[in-house]
């Protein structure tokens, strides 16, 4: 297998950083070198910004018309689609997500290109023609200016599309940083967004580790906003840095996910579900349903179930059309998964499926895992492990799976089963969440605004409205005839 090769996009040439330093990225599967990246430092960041800045203050992109925006944005949805396997093997090898999960999440991702292209020519304000006989006021919506866009290992592709089309849509220009861990597809992307016929400097890609080129794209006075999705730790500390210079922030952070299942739901289908919740990704989403809280007259024989389909899950190289959770992004990851199970059997939980890493020749794999027994106050209840690990709790009673459900510092999604359809909405109503699922999980639509309660983020990402959040609203308030509000004098013959 050999590695490819990537430079840094930076005002639409592409560069090698000065330090001539490089980041090697081995495939958690395979054990294998797969891409070679110029590793980007303060410069080159400091370059980004810089070319983003002036690409925004006198170069065309922001001047455009929406309709020609939005003929670029569908060039780019093309050719996404032109080179979808190309993307969906890199996402895989640098990630360690299933190939068939990887084009899946290609073809949304060239959905949501063309979802942006269409709100860009229906970005619109608002007009007042009721403040007064000689007033007229009208609110437009300008592009907030440079957004620096972070976006995590999970999901390379998939998230920087959930991001990047918006912000051009509303004719913002972008430094973008992907995951040092996963930066292939983003950097490919590049080439794309030029091909595609995007104006130089608009978008600028910069491979490198968060101290050296995040911190900068935080901080910087040129960059007007950031939006970031990751881990809540890290969003905190980018915040408080972006607090310095007041720059508004979009983040999507963790969460804790919990699936409720009644009694009298369709079982077969919420025990499916329970099983594509929690280890879809290998639980590297935070998204999971990383919690299951069953109603305790069906808890025993629901685990019993779930103990058999878990075991049928398969587990290996995700080059296997048939392999359902892949490898681990890495060592030290796979570590930190054991280590929530290990605290869990010490706080009194029981591993029934799981619970270990599996002896593969190469790359890093960790079992589907269930932990029964488990309480809500327990760390493996309230923590995200980002891993294939699902936490069993049980209740009596809605209000009380309410209560559950709500235990965490996280609100970002979650799922109720019932075939009372009543249960179904009450019981989502009291949940403190971005998204409920009613007899599905993790669905989307590109149509479908997406984001968190309390510390699972700020803002939503997709939807009509994605396009406003890289907007600032301006108020033009116009007076037109005579003045009618003299203040000192009144000039003769003046009305």
């Amino acid at each position: 297998m050999t590695p490819r090769s990537y430079e840094l996009l930076i005002d639409g040439r592409w560069t090698k950083a000065r330090s001539g330093e490089t980041i090697e990225r081995v495939s958690p599967a395979h054990g294998v070198t797969v891409s070679t990246y110029s590793k980007a430092s303060e410069h080159e960041a400091d370059l980004a910004i810089s070319a983003a800045r002036a690409a925004f203050d006198r170069g065309s992109w922001p001047r455009m018309s929406g309709s020609e925006r939005s003929k670029v944005l569908l060039n780019v949805a093309s050719l996404i689609e032109r080179d979808a396997e190309l993307l969906a093997m890199l996402d895989t090898l640098e990630s360690g997500k299933p190939i068939a999960q990887a084009r899946g999440e290609i073809a949304g991702a060239a959905d949501i290109w063309r979802y942006a292209a269409a709100l860009t020519r229906d970005l619109h304000g608002e007009s007042f023609s009721t403040i007064g006989p000689h007033k007229l006021g009208v609110v437009v919506r300008d592009p907030i200016g440079v957004v620096s866009i972070i976006t995590p290992w999970n999901f390379p592709f998939l998230i920087v599309s959930q991001k990047l089309p918006f912000a051009l849509a509303a004719g913002c220009t972008a430094v973008v940083k992907p995951s040092e861990l996963t930066s292939a597809s983003t950097l490919y992307l590049g080439k794309l967004l030029l091909e595609a016929g995007l104006p130089a400097g608009v978008v600028n890609i910069l491979s490198g580790k968060g101290l050296d080129v995040g911190a900068v794209m935080t901080s910087d006075p040129r960059v007007d906003m950031i939006s970031f999705t990751g881990s809540t730790r890290v969003g905190k500390s980018a915040m408080a840095t972006a607090a310095q210079t007041l720059k508004k922030v979009s983040m999507e952070l963790g969460g804790k996910n919990p699936q409720i299942i009644f009694a009298d739901a369709d079982l077969e289908a919420a025990l499916d579900a329970a099983v594509f919740g929690a280890y879809f990704n290998a639980g590297e989403c935070c998204n999971a349903g990383s919690r299951l809280i069953i109603q305790r007259s069906i808890a025993e024989s629901f685990v019993a179930d779930l103990q058999r389909k878990v075991r049928d899950v398969k587990v290996g190289d995700p080059l296997d059309e048939d392999v359902r959770v892949g490898a681990i992004v890495t060592p030290e990851h796979l570590a930190k998964i054991e280590g929530y199970v290990a605290d869990a059997q010490e706080a009194g939980a029981e591993v029934k499926v799981g619970g270990t890493r599996l002896d593969y020749e190469s790359g890093q794999f960790m079992a589907p895992t269930i932990v029964d027994g488990v309480k809500p106050q327990m760390t493996i209840a309230r923590e995200e492990v980002f891993g294939p690990v699902l936490s069993v709790l049980t209740f009596e009673t809605a209000e009380e799976a309410v209560v559950i459900a709500n235990g965490t510092d996280y609100g970002l999604s979650a799922g109720v089963w019932s075939r009372d359809f009543n249960t179904c909405l009450n019981v989502s109503r009291g949940i403190h969440a971005g998204t409920v699922w009613m007899n599905t999980f993790m669905d989307g639509a590109s149509e479908l605004p997406f984001g968190g309660y309390k510390q699972s983020g700020l803002g939503r990402e997709l939807g009509r409205r994605a396009v406003d959040d890289y907007t600032e609203e301006k108020t033009l308030h116009m007076h037109h005839g005579p003045r009618t509000a003299w203040w000192v004098t009144n000039p003769a013959g003046q009305a």
